[in-house]
């Protein structure tokens, strides 16, 4: 006998919170990327193949602070802290810390089964990330 397959309509499966986070994390995974491709085509045009060894290149790619260039032989530091790197760099904390958070939280969902610990560290975990995200964007922005 032949199983019979479920099907539920897709106004009753709704957009919920789990699926919104699910996309979330593909998304911000991709916005990842396009800020890291961003900050390493922006050094490349702003001379960074001849002023930069590969470890500031890439230091700067996943975080684009001025502070990362002063140790090379860049001239002029003004092209490498303007308004968008700031930007850039302050999305990159933004998507990179929420990705992280949703990835832990994900983990203490599924190993955790005593309730009020799980919310506890919960609540831990968002305050955190919170906190990490303040202090990335006010070092990156006060640099």
């Amino acid at each position: 006998m032949a199983a019979k397959t479920r099907t539920v309509s897709r106004a009753k499966r709704g957009f919920d919170f789990e699926t919104f986070m699910w996309a979330f994390t593909r998304f911000s995974a991709l916005a990842m990327y396009l800020c890291a491709f961003i900050g390493l085509v922006g050094a490349l045009l702003l001379g960074a193949r001849t002023q930069m060894n590969l470890a500031d290149l890439i230091r700067w790619t996943f975080m684009p602070s001025p502070t990362h260039v002063l140790n090379t032989n860049i001239p002029d530091l003004a092209p490498w802290s303007t308004l968008f790197w700031k930007i850039t760099g302050s999305v990159f904390i933004f998507f990179a810390a929420s990705h992280g958070l949703h990835g832990l939280l994900s983990v203490i969902e599924d190993y955790l089964t005593i309730r009020w610990l799980r919310r506890a560290l919960r609540i831990l975990v968002a305050l955190l990330t919170v906190a990490m995200i303040a202090v990335g964007v006010y070092i990156l922005w006060t640099s």
